[in-house]
């Protein structure tokens, strides 16, 4: 298990907040997420076998927001 934190940016509220939270909870191999509004970031725990940041970070961008190392 990979746990990294990734900077997000686009994040202003509570909904982003969701949204952000259930796109990364979508990409299969995901385990774990906590997305911190105030800080503005996204911490995953993730199979690397099977999930590249660039999984990451396209399911973020299609939900709107902006993901990147922190």
């Amino acid at each position: 298990m990979t746990t990294r934190t990734f900077a997000v940016q686009g994040m202003t509220c509570a909904h982003c907040q969701a949204a952000v939270t259930k796109a990364l909870k979508g990409v299969p191999g995901v385990a774990s997420v906590e997305v911190d509004l105030q800080g503005k970031q996204a911490k995953v725990g993730y199979e690397a076998e099977k999930v590249t940041v660039e999984h990451l970070s396209k399911a973020v961008e299609e939900a709107g927001y902006t993901l990147a190392s922190a």
